[in-house]
């Protein structure tokens, strides 16, 4: 088991939509000591978005999806409790975050992005149905999180996709 603070990485990227247009970009968290530090640094990134989203991948391992309607009504995502207790900025992000109940997610009629696992590995936390009225249901943001090989930023790649965000995205990130 890792010791806390022991993730010393992480890539941010805030995505934000005003009408039908998308922009993208990167943006620093080692200030942020709470979640509504987080939604400060995503209202500043798009002052004038209908919708906010932030995508924190911390060493390659653990991804935290946060969202801004109207710059109001946070909602987050973790992929990993694991994360909260790894790092200063895990704790920040997902500290005070339940575990989701994974088995109310509904999987019936839903088309997936990725084939579904079988059963997690981790312990997702806070709310799986976070980008659910985006094209991006609960149980496809899981079985992507949890799909073997996947990395954070591939995870962040297919949303964006699912979404309509990857030019936005590739431009923030030059990839």
């Amino acid at each position: 088991m890792r010791r806390r603070g022991r993730i010393v990485s992480y890539f941010a990227v805030a995505v934000g939509r005003e009408g039908d247009e998308w922009e993208a970009a990167e943006v620093d968290l080692d200030a942020v000591a709470d979640v509504e530090d987080a939604a400060e640094v995503m209202r500043e990134a798009f002052p004038d978005a209908d919708l906010t989203l932030l995508f924190v991948d911390a060493d390659d391992e653990y991804l935290t999806v946060m969202r801004l309607d109207n710059g109001d009504d946070l909602r987050t995502f973790g992929s990993d409790a694991e994360y909260a207790s790894q790092s200063r900025l895990g704790e920040a992000l997902l500290g005070d975050l339940e575990p989701e109940d994974t088995e109310e997610i509904d999987t019936e009629d839903e088309e997936s992005i990725s084939a579904r696992p079988t059963e997690l590995d981790a312990e997702p936390v806070g709310e799986a149905d976070v980008l659910g009225d985006l094209g991006v249901p609960g149980s496809t943001l899981l079985a992507l999180c949890a799909k073997e090989g996947m990395m954070p930023s591939d995870v962040v790649s297919e949303v964006a996709k699912a979404i309509g965000f990857t030019e936005a995205l590739e431009d923030a990130t030059g990839s």
